[in-house]
């Protein structure tokens, strides 16, 4: 059996410095991809939605995981990466106090082995164990090229990620770079501690913004 090592070989996109911020090149990478809106008057840790599609998510790619690893030709096996999530505003207001006009893009990074057709298999594997859905069927499998970055590791709970994207906006003015965040570019945010277990205080999220050359 094959093993994927993705934890090792994109360790430099999950495991920045706290300390530093540092501006870097994303290649196109393939992920399982579920799109929503939060709910009016809600926000993410309330959003039934939120939640489904986050269930959905997580079994979907562990059903093709384990599908992959237990086939009888190729059988290869590969750690089940963390939960992204892109995010943006569905009427151009953005504050950070208001989590009811968000929209989202979540996804779990996998690896190039992994085709439509197995995505498909595994769709259909759950289907027969849990039933159908529209969370389910919701899922697709896309590329994602996210370009030229700004990103740092965030700890702490999600109210102070602001003194942190405060650090990157400072990071990009001094090295003539500009936030790309707004119509060209959703804001990124990657959970390497799952937010329904961590301590709040010891959380980290991988916090990244596309970023543009400032010209002249």
């Amino acid at each position: 059996m094959k093993t994927l090592d993705l934890k090792k070989q994109f360790k430099h996109l999950h495991q920045p410095s706290a300390k530093k911020i540092e501006a870097l090149q994303i290649p196109k990478l393939q992920f399982v991809m579920i799109d929503g809106m939060i709910e009016k008057g809600s926000e993410p840790s309330k959003s039934p939605s939120f939640a489904g599609a986050t269930q959905a998510l997580y079994s979907l790619c562990y059903t093709l995981k384990f599908m992959l690893k237990k086939r009888k030709t190729n059988a290869f096996d590969y750690p089940i990466m963390p939960l992204e999530g892109l995010w943006g505003v569905t009427d151009e207001t953005f504050d950070i106090t208001i989590k009811d006009n968000w929209s989202y893009t979540l996804m779990i990074m996998q690896p190039d082995v992994v085709t439509k057709d197995s995505l498909e298999e595994a769709r259909e594997n759950v289907r027969k164990k849990k039933g159908d859905s529209e969370m389910l069927n919701q899922l697709r499998l896309a590329h994602f090229e996210e370009g030229s970055c700004v990103q740092t590791m965030h700890i702490g709970p999600c109210a102070t990620e602001m003194e942190t994207l405060e650090r990157m906006r400072i990071f990009m003015s001094e090295n003539g770079l500009k936030d790309n965040v707004g119509p060209n570019g959703l804001h990124h945010e990657i959970y390497i501690s799952d937010p329904r277990k961590a301590n709040p205080e010891k959380m980290k999220t991988v916090l990244r913004h596309p970023i543009m050359k400032v010209e002249g």
